[in-house]
């Protein structure tokens, strides 16, 4: 069964929803003109990351990843931003010239920086591809850099880690097609584990010495859908109980209500479920508190007879679950978000407008 990729055609631009911001929580833009942005993370001084997946370039150019009748084209447009949350520097690109791969006028990248977690002040950047890894070879200067998880440190100088695709086309440990599209990381002390959406698994990459070649090896697999489409995991964080836990996006057509968040032991294994009847996941995040903060990029297609068959791609919400608690709807109106974090104190941030060139923010959202 081929498998849906996070990528969204410039067709779906057309969706102009309004945020739905009047009588909620308080919401503040404190980043603009961010090039598809993507995960968000912070280092331990409190600064605020956001992975931008960049808008491709005039390189050579492939057919999108999920068989839209239009291509992606290389670049070295991919950066992680620095923003100060506090407002007193102004948001700044600290690794630059990171490859990247987008549609015709830099919409909607396929492949590029996607997700950032700290351990100090070393960035893990995840840098996603889409498709078999084997097409990386000879895209542009840089491309063998897709599908990998990168080391940054804060002179904005970056090196592969592990070549989290190829873990894919050795194992190919959901079987089917060779598909690869990592998305996802949490940044433990001696190891990674990053959600490969192409893979339908959890990869854990880890050694105590970075310098040195990581062991790479299938954390978990995730199971398809109850409605038949693929898992596409999308997203992944260590809960307050050491286990983790996993978001996923689903295969197309987004059926609402298809997603699940999978629990998986500390040493990896079976993924059951934690929360279940959401749609189209693109990332969460814990609080101190243990409540979970979700993102959703989609409204989710309602089966005939009871609905249209209108994914509402685009149409993005943020969630949040209680420790002990059902799931309760936080913020409605946004327009293809693609990531979260809480700051230290609390606060939720959110990117936002994330498939567009120069149009992406990030959103300082405080609740009550």
């Amino acid at each position: 069964m081929k498998r849906m990729h996070v990528y969204f055609a410039p067709l779906a631009l057309a969706i102009t929803a309004t945020p739905a911001w009047a009588n909620g929580p308080a919401i503040e833009v404190i980043a603009q003109g961010l090039d598809n942005p993507r995960g968000l993370g912070f280092a331990a001084n409190g600064d605020l990351y956001v992975a931008e997946a960049g808008s491709g370039g005039s390189g050579k150019c492939r057919p999108s990843p999920d068989g839209q009748p239009v291509e992606v084209c290389y670049g070295e447009t991919g950066a992680l931003t620095r923003i100060d949350t506090d407002g007193q520097r102004p948001q700044r690109r600290v690794v630059t010239g990171l490859p990247s791969m987008a549609a015709a006028g830099g919409f909607a990248a396929s492949s590029g920086p996607v997700d950032v977690q700290f351990r100090g002040s070393t960035a893990f950047i995840v840098m996603g591809w889409g498709g078999d890894p084997a097409l990386r070879v000879g895209i542009g200067p840089k491309s063998r850099l897709f599908g990998t998880l990168l080391l940054a440190t804060p002179d904005g100088s970056y090196f592969p880690v592990t070549d989290i695709s190829a873990n894919e086309q050795r194992h190919n440990p959901a079987g089917g097609p060779v598909d690869s599209n990592p998305y996802g990381v949490v940044a433990l002390a001696n190891r990674r584990i990053v959600a490969d959406a192409g893979a339908n698994a959890l990869i854990e990459s880890g050694s105590t010495d970075l310098l040195q070649p990581q062991r790479e090896r299938t954390f978990a697999v995730l199971p398809p859908t109850g409605f038949g489409t693929e898992a596409v995991p999308t997203t992944v964080t260590r809960g307050p109980d050491g286990h983790f836990y996993v978001g996923q996006l689903t295969g197309a057509p987004f059926f609402r209500g298809a997603s699940t968040i999978y629990r998986v032991p500390p040493q990896g294994g079976s993924a059951t479920p934690y929360v279940t009847g959401l749609t189209a996941v693109v990332d969460m995040a814990f609080d101190k508190k243990g409540t979970l903060h979700i993102v959703e990029i989609a409204s989710g297609f309602v089966p005939p007879p009871d609905g249209s068959g209108d994914p509402g791609v685009g149409n993005g919400r943020l969630l949040r679950k209680p420790k002990n608690g059902g799931v309760e709807v936080v913020l409605e109106g946004l327009v293809f978000p693609t990531g979260v974090a809480v700051g230290p104190d609390g606060t939720v941030y959110v990117s936002n407008f994330g498939i567009f060139p120069g149009g992406g923010e990030v959103l300082r959202v405080t609740l009550d």
